[in-house]
């Protein structure tokens, strides 16, 4: 039992698992943020030129409900094609802000490469090899 305890500690904490698990949960905020975006601030002017259309609520009803007594007795069945076309968008923003991410970090590493490094320091003895020779050269 505790060598199962000490490979699964082993697992938990490799670098790479703890990378995975914050990016999940980073990435799930972040949709969060994306849908807010769409929901709250590109939808409604896209509904207000649309005539005041909820994207959302567009459907095509295949099968009424059956109410019976004030009780629904059969569910409503529709296509709820509003709702493709809501996460459709959610997905297009989140992509494109992913891609803008990602191509403003290659543009930094990119930078990053083309500062030249400073050249090493020449070694001692390659510099007095250099200045015999300079010096055989002026005799």
């Amino acid at each position: 039992m505790k060598k199962f305890i000490q490979d699964f500690k082993a697992f938990a904490l490799k670098g790479n698992v703890v990378d995975m698990a914050v990016g999940v949960i980073i990435g799930g905020a972040f949709g969060k943020i994306v849908s807010s975006l769409v929901n709250d601030i590109i939808m409604p002017p896209i509904s207000m030129l649309t005539g005041g259309v909820n994207f959302a609520d567009l459907k095509v009803v295949l099968s009424d409900a059956v109410m019976e007594g004030g009780e629904i007795v059969k569910p409503e069945v529709a296509w709820n094609y509003g709702n493709f076309i809501q996460t459709t968008i959610d997905f297009l923003i989140l992509a494109f802000v992913i891609f803008l991410m990602i191509k403003a970090i290659m543009a930094a590493k990119k930078k990053e490469e083309e500062v030249p490094a400073e050249p090493a320091p020449t070694p001692e003895d390659i510099q007095l090899l250099t200045e015999i020779r300079d010096l055989l050269k002026k005799q």
